[in-house]
């Protein structure tokens, strides 16, 4: 099959007069698919970056059990049937098409492709099977349904250095593919910060009652009881119709509950946006990567008290319990797809904006030529978003909430073309759709 040659040039720009939410506001109207990437974590250069990218020029997506889309630039999308079909190896697949031209780490900011995989798309890479729900709220009328997974290749991507105050302009260049650089580069610097206005419309829903709630945690407590599973996280959703630029939310959310990951990802007719605390899987010289964050006491506004705070949730059995089981989740995870598993960082207090957070690392060695996709399948989801042992706690989560979970536990983020991968889980986030929020 023919290689498409892809190659990346850049230009550094002054960035310490400009943010990346003024940035992307003036260009996301400008063109398609556009999304940011934030992380408030500036302590170190290696963590010190936001992204913009727009106007997606290949990708793929999976909008039903039955077929996965290609798009490739300048040709006709490509269908091909998921019957007995392994999904990673197929996204694999089409990105090896790609012939990358690399010789600075900086083009690879570029090289590769965002998107998202949805909790129920786990489907596709574990044998559990879930029953056919609506992604429906009480109201009726959000018709939530989104692709189960989504991947783009960008034709721009800003790389925003906080570190040094600087940016890059990347851009991607294919055979029959025209550009203007210039452009891109005028509008960002440009004087024009459209903003639009954001009101609520009508009462909060949910897509279950509060007696119903209640019931069904007790119901997932008889469960662990029982020995069926040892935890299991049940979710309900809730939903606000809106008026006006949801941007307005996301530029709330990143003010109320700063996190390493915060993510807009605008597709024309729906719009994820979040606020993640905890990545689903990073993998980075060779190496895979899974923080398991679990234990959690509520910060009380004053440094002191936190600290006493967190030596009793180091202290704390039952937080203590359910962090040690996610670790040995996340060790299990990785030994069937790596080498060399190991514990690098065990029970390390974290301070969130609202919470204190136990948080340990878990690394293993990658093998050559692995691919990311594969790594990714055998972690999905994440056990702090599903439960342990992960296969029966999806079972009965499928078995008691009553809508599909749709994006909600799922993960987003970045693939390169060689093999690096960083995504966060869907957790703090929201879907935006048809006027509605949730």
């Amino acid at each position: 099959m023919e290689k498409i040659k892809l190659t990346t040039s850049f230009k550094k720009l002054p960035a310490d007069l400009y943010t990346p939410v003024g940035i992307y506001l003036r260009l996301r109207d400008k063109f398609r698919d556009t999304i940011l990437l934030e992380s408030t974590d500036h302590h170190t250069s290696e963590n010190s970056f936001s992204f913009i990218a727009i106007n997606a020029i290949a990708g793929m997506e999976i909008t039903s059990n039955e077929e996965v889309e290609f798009k490739y630039p300048n040709s006709d999308p490509e269908k091909i049937p998921l019957a007995d079909a392994e999904v990673p190896t197929l996204i694999w697949n089409f990105m090896n098409r790609f012939e990358v031209s690399s010789s600075l780490k900086e083009e690879a900011y570029a090289q590769g492709l965002f998107g998202y995989t949805t909790f129920d798309a786990v489907t596709f890479f574990e044998t559990v099977k879930f029953r056919d729900k609506e992604y429906r709220l009480n109201s009726g009328d959000f018709q939530e349904f989104i692709p189960l997974m989504r991947y783009r290749l960008y034709q721009y991507v800003i790389a925003i250095d906080h570190f040094r105050d600087e940016m890059l302009l990347l851009e991607n260049h294919v055979d029959g593919l025209d550009g203007n650089k210039q452009q891109i580069e005028d509008i960002i610097f440009g004087k024009d910060l459209p903003q639009f206005p954001f009101s609520l419309n009508g009462d909060e829903v949910s897509n279950m009652l509060d007696e119903a709630y209640l019931e069904m945690v007790k119901k997932g407590i008889g469960h662990c009881n029982r020995g069926d599973v040892f935890q299991i996280v049940l979710s309900r959703r809730f939903q606000q119709s809106f008026k006006g630029d949801e941007f307005n939310v996301y530029r709330a959310l990143r003010m109320i509950n700063p996190s390493p990951y915060l993510f807009y990802f605008d597709y024309g007719e729906y719009r994820l946006m979040g606020s993640s605390p905890e990545s689903q899987l990073i993998i980075t010289n060779n190496k895979a990567i899974v923080h398991p964050i679990a234990g959690t006491f509520k910060r009380t506004g004053d440094d002191a008290l936190d600290r006493k705070e967190a030596e009793r949730l180091l202290q704390d059995p039952k937080e203590n319990a359910e962090h040690v089981m996610l670790v040995d989740l996340a060790r299990n995870d990785l030994s069937r797809v790596c080498d060399h598993v190991q514990v690098s960082q065990y029970r390390q207090v974290k301070f969130y904006s609202h919470v204190i957070h136990l948080v340990s690392e878990v690394v293993a060695s990658v093998k050559k030529n692995a691919n990311p996709f594969s790594l990714m399948a055998n972690t999905f989801p994440a056990g702090t978003l599903s439960g342990a042992p992960k296969f029966r706690a999806m079972e009965l989560i499928d078995q008691y909430e009553p809508t599909s979970r749709s994006f909600y536990g799922g993960a987003i983020g970045f693939v390169g073309f060689n093999g690096s991968f960083n995504h966060a889980i869907l957790i703090r986030s929201f879907l935006s759709k048809n006027s509605y929020c949730g």
